[in-house]
């Protein structure tokens, strides 16, 4: 059972919904997917929550621009939005919208908390505004006339406006910060909020607007708005029913135990939240954890520069797992980290294929060789190695748990492939294929594969706040139940049950990569980023023309389909073998939306004959199969059946 009092509240930033959304945003919400996963596994009651941030100008004027009602727009985008996160197996437990009723209801009790506490009062503002960043700065504050934190054009704004007397609470913020060491991490980010903005002296916040409509109305006073920043930011307890009829989850699980925010948008979190919370007379969250920037080698992403990269892209190509590793093992989380397809591809070739998958291979090969597909006994014969593997193992759980309540999570997955590159040299010490050969060392030769089989568990165990997948196969390759991924179980070689079966055959839990493929597809891929449905303009597509002798280049071919099968982890291709005629060939296609592998059975196709050759998903492609698609259903050309395989289409 669990430890009711054992709650842990999780936050990431509401996203603003200004386009589609790319590899940085699902970095933050993979990260806090990550450690909400990892508090549940400690027996935690985990509140996990994400959400979108949907009032303001900006949107205001993004609705427009696609001929949209605002209400429309947004919810056009969360719902794209919760699409993506269910691709990336996101564990949210709330996904608030700021234009829910739940949330507009508090937010204008929150206001009026403000107003008859005296923290609100009415003002004009006259200064420099930032559009994108809905933010309000100085003169002083502009970097070279622009926007400090985006370096877009700000313009200069003059209207009547309430305003949250700041200076109030300053001092009071600065002495929690003192009296909190770890309220803001990494520690250089608390050092910029001091140094930048408090000790300059704390200016009045502008909380409400008149020029614009699309928000919610500031209580008696229906021609101001409020301003983003008290809306946006108090979605964090209304979301858990704060000033609502029903306050139980607020009363469960606030304060928050960590606020999970880019690094752009610290002194919001860091500054004007505390404060609010403050004037509420509500405890402060815990923690507020500003991670760095995913760059690219030419700067930050930009469509302009077709260099955006998008998860979809990463999980359809090469699996959730894959996509997930990469984004947590790479990049440190608190600072900046570069993302290029060549360091992506290496890391799953070199850690996921070659480390992990091949232990896990090896493994499985060896109790069907030596054991026929038992794992043996537990009293087998210990050799010299096993209680150093034995030793490492605990060490690493402990060294993990430490680095994980820090949120170091490519220190932790660091610690983790220690244990794996320790258990592949187990392998190499321990020399099964020479234990095998004398009847004498029988005993050291199920030792051995009982602690593969046992280390293989515990890398399971370790990885499910990372990848939600591979856990599962590696114990189902194992011939385990999931039961056994249990925390309380870590640091025991004893737990399987003598005689377990493991599969037969293994599947590669990660294939191999072709690297120059892989690099070039994704740099395609980058090039090519689609636009949202909001960004799309219809035209007709213009195809560039051609001469006809780079027509009589394509060697296009009729063949026969005589077999045809799925490829495992791959619900986009086809593997069609092909009788040209001439010879048999293999073509992986991306057809298998549209067509299941016994319908194409006999089917004639049209073959680009002279492509190529690439790997797929590990599988060798000979070439492409000709098809048309319109309104979204493709169908595949085909020929006439009187025409021979191999003659050429002309």
């Amino acid at each position: 059972m669990k430890d009711q009092n054992k709650t842990f509240y999780l936050t990431t930033p509401i996203y603003y919904p200004s386009g589609k959304f790319h590899i940085g945003t699902a970095y933050t919400t993979v990260a806090s997917d990550a450690m909400a996963r990892y508090k549940r596994l400690r027996g935690y009651d985990v509140r996990f929550l994400t959400g979108m941030d949907e009032h303001g100008q900006k949107i205001q004027e993004k609705a427009q621009e696609a001929g949209m009602e605002p209400q429309a727009y947004v919810n056009e985008i969360a719902e794209t939005a919760k699409k993506v996160w269910a691709l990336m197996d996101i564990s949210y437990d709330d996904f608030i919208q700021t234009t829910e009723e739940r949330h507009k209801k508090s937010v204008e009790k929150i206001f009026q908390k403000f107003l008859d506490n005296g923290d609100v009062y009415k003002g004009e503002y006259e200064g420099w505004y930032c559009t994108p960043c809905e933010s309000f700065y100085t003169e002083s504050q502009l970097d070279n006339g622009n926007c400090p934190d985006c370096n877009r054009p700000v313009h200069k704004v003059k209207e009547e406006s309430y305003f949250f007397n700041m200076k109030k609470y300053a001092d009071r913020l600065l002495a929690y910060y003192e009296n909190n060491v770890e309220f803001i991490e990494p520690e250089s980010r608390k050092n910029e909020m001091i140094n930048n903005f408090i000790k300059p002296g704390l200016e009045d916040l502008s909380v409400s607007r008149t020029s614009f409509d699309w928000g919610i109305r500031v209580p008696g006073d229906a021609k101001h708005v409020i301003y983003v920043w008290v809306d946006a930011l108090t979605n964090y307890i209304t979301s858990l029913g704060y000033l609502s009829e029903d306050d139980t989850l607020f009363k469960k699980y606030w304060p928050a135990d960590v606020h999970v925010v880019g690094k752009d948008i610290v002194r919001f979190h860091t500054i004007y939240w505390p404060i609010f919370l403050m004037a509420l007379d509500l405890p402060l969250p815990k923690k507020v954890f500003a991670h760095g920037f995913i760059m690219m080698k030419d700067g930050k992403m930009s469509k302009s520069k077709g260099n955006v990269v998008y998860p979809e892209m990463l999980v359809e190509r090469y699996g959730l797992d894959a996509a997930r590793y990469f984004l947590l093992r790479e990049l440190p989380f608190g600072q900046d980290g570069v993302f290029s397809p060549e360091t992506f591809v290496e890391r799953t070739n070199f850690d996921l294929a070659n480390d992990l998958g091949n232990l896990l291979n090896r493994t499985v090969s060896m109790i069907n060789k030596y054991f026929d597909g038992k794992i043996p006994v537990q009293q087998g014969e210990a050799t010299e190695f096993d209680a150093v593997l034995h030793e490492f193992a605990k060490e690493i759980v402990t060294k993990y748990e430490t680095s994980m309540e820090k949120m170091q999570f490519s220190v932790v997955l660091g610690e983790l492939w220690a244990l794996v590159s320790r258990t592949n040299k187990y392998i190499d010490e321990t020399q099964p294929w020479v234990l095998a050969k004398e009847e004498a060392t029988q005993g050291q030769l199920a030792a051995v594969m009982t602690n593969l089989a046992e280390s293989l568990r515990q890398i399971a165990t370790l990885l499910q706040p990372f990848m939600t997948k591979s856990p599962k196969e590696i114990v189902k390759q194992l011939g385990l139940t999931e039961d056994l991924l249990n925390w309380d179980l870590l640091g025991s070689f004893n737990v399987i049950k003598d005689g377990t079966e493991v599969i037969k055959t293994g599947v590669p839990i990660f294939p191999r990569l072709d690297v120059e493929v892989e690099v070039a597809y994704i740099r395609d891929q980058m090039r090519g980023s689609v636009k949202t449905p909001q960004e799309e303009v219809e035209e007709e597509p213009q195809a560039e023309e051609i001469s006809i002798d780079d027509f009589f280049k394509v060697d296009l071919r009729v063949a026969t389909v005589i077999e045809c099968e799925s490829i495992p982890k791959a619900d986009k291709l086809l593997k069609l073998q092909l009788d040209m005629g001439y010879e048999k060939r293999q073509v992986v296609s991306g057809i298998a939306k549209y067509y299941k592998p016994e319908e194409l059975i006999g089917k004639k196709v049209i073959v680009v004959a002279n492509l190529k050759p690439v790997k797929l998903r590990g599988e060798l492609s000979q070439g492409m199969i000709l098809a048309g698609e319109k309104d979204g259903y493709l169908t595949l050309a085909s020929v006439d059946e009187k025409l021979e395989n191999g003659a050429q289409v002309k």
